[in-house]
């Protein structure tokens, strides 16, 4: 795997351009009014999306490898943000719900998937040690089928 990278550079105030690859959109982030526009994601909102992004991808190559396509997907991420007893803020947990795009009787390895894609999430693997991750998989129909 290649060494991911990302050069921020400031716009002004609160708001940061973030360079990917040339092929690949400038983001923009910027901080909630009152302290920024808001004009772009915040940093919370940012882990938030790589989260579920990397949760939901890892979901999707599992199907894919048994032939199940569970699309479209749809993850909600909430962020939960509290002061810690130092009184600085800090994400203290980040609640996913991840919603199949098919009822879980159409996709014949569903089981086998929900017992090991989240092993091959990178990001969520590699935030959770520090930060809670509660994770619920939905099939279409509204049925809990991880959680």
């Amino acid at each position: 795997m290649d060494n991911p990278s990302v050069t921020l550079q400031q716009k002004q105030g609160y708001q940061f351009e973030h360079h990917y690859a040339p092929s690949i959109p400038v983001l923009l982030s910027d901080e909630p009014v009152p302290f920024g526009t808001g004009l772009g994601p915040d940093p919370v909102e940012l882990l938030a999306s790589a989260v579920g992004n990397c949760l939901s991808a890892s979901l999707w190559f599992a199907c894919q490898k048994y032939k199940d396509d569970p699309s479209p997907l749809r993850t909600e991420v909430k962020a939960t943000v509290g002061r810690n007893e130092r009184g600085r803020n800090r994400v203290q947990g980040l609640e996913v719900d991840l919603h199949l795009g098919k009822p879980a009787a159409e996709l014949g390895h569903i089981q086998r998937v929900l017992d090991t894609f989240e092993d091959f999430c990178t990001v969520t693997q590699s935030v959770a040690p520090a930060i809670p991750v509660t994770l619920r998989v939905l099939d279409s129909t509204g049925a809990v089928l991880k959680g």
